[in-house]
């Protein structure tokens, strides 16, 4: 049983959760307080680079940027950055910043991963090969990413040997000179605080298992429906039947953007190959968002034992193999008209 659907990654503007929290708190401005001074971009400057912190609060952020003549006053900034929920994902790291604008416009240029510095990308549900490639395109030696990635260890709470799955997607940057094992202990340190508050207790299965329930619903839904597939999975696993997923043989492969998988693909020999083997894979298949996280912690309740992407933003699901037959060839009629181009 697959989800069908397309396995490309995520639009890089809502890729990856660096969540930058506003420890002073985000509340909302009072009716009639004064505005903060503000430009008006009519006299914009040239480009700075600013050098966020790790950890830096909002407050903070506006200081720096009033510092540097970025906007006019900090407060304008902190007010900005309340508005726009999306401020919480400015990654810490250096970013290249237009001078004298105003302070939505420089969240906004701050949430622009084309500004970041030596970006390195971890989108949702990223593998340790696609985050190795991401570090040498950063200009990390190969050989010493994979001394890193060898020697890093996995959080305690965790039985696990690898770091599959516990490096966060985020957005990283990364200033000259720092070690590929620095740069993999932060991305370690950005799953241990986003996770934090996590409890990992669902039935009577272990923290790794949940984590790779985890993945397995990263890399079968979208944000949308993770609940609904997290469901699936305990559904699956309740009545001894294997998951069928495809998302664990393209990670066998090491693939990404299929949709369908050959019969011959299906028959490969893995403890990963959800086809042929029952119960959850060994380990994660990538690294999971907090927002996968909570939903396999949280299911949706429901009877669902099949999914199908019938098309872009349509995944429906059924207890009804019948049902699920028809979606199937609902799915493959839109696929062969390019309705998944």
């Amino acid at each position: 049983m697959s989800n069908q659907r397309v396995h490309a990654f995520r639009n890089l503007a809502g890729a990856g959760v660096f969540i930058l929290l506003f420890t002073l708190g985000l509340r909302a401005i009072a009716p009639g307080v004064t505005a903060a001074p503000d430009f008006d971009g009519s006299n914009r400057g040239g480009e700075v680079v600013i050098h966020i912190e790790k950890g830096m609060t909002g407050s903070e952020i506006g200081a720096l940027l009033e510092e540097n003549s970025v906007v006019k006053s900090s407060l304008a900034y902190f007010r900005a950055a309340v508005s726009n929920p999306e401020s919480e994902r400015i990654a810490p790291g250096e970013h290249r910043i237009e001078t004298r604008i105003p302070a939505r416009e420089a969240v906004l240029q701050l949430l622009d991963a084309k500004r970041i510095v030596n970006l390195v990308r971890v989108r949702d549900g990223a593998r340790l090969s696609e985050i190795k490639d991401e570090l040498i395109k950063a200009g990390f030696e190969k050989d010493e990413i994979a001394s890193a990635m060898k020697s890093a260890k996995a959080p305690e709470l965790f039985q696990s040997r690898s770091i599959e799955g516990f490096l966060y997607p985020a957005f990283y940057s990364y200033p000259k000179g720092t070690s590929a094992a620095s740069a993999i202990a932060s991305m370690l340190e950005k799953f241990n605080f986003i996770t934090q508050d996590v409890q990992w207790r669902f039935g009577n299965l272990t923290p790794e298992e949940l984590l790779i329930i985890a993945s397995l619903v990263e890399g079968e839904g979208t944000p949308d429906v993770f609940g609904k597939v997290a469901r699936v999975v305990y559904n699956r696993l309740e009545r001894g039947m294997p998951l069928q997923f495809d998302s664990t043989v393209h990670f066998i492969l090491d693939s990404r953007g299929e949709i369908a998988l050959s019969k011959r693909d299906t028959q490969i020999r893995n403890p990963y190959n959800t086809y042929l083997y029952r119960g959850l894979p060994p380990g994660p298949i990538g690294s999971p968002t907090l927002k996968a996280i909570e939903s396999t912690l949280n299911p949706e309740p429901g009877d669902w034992l099949y999914f199908v992407t019938v098309l872009p933003n349509d995944t429906r699901f059924t207890k009804s193999y019948e049902e699920f037959l028809r979606f199937k060839s609902e799915y493959k009629r839109n696929y062969a008209d390019g309705k998944f181009d």
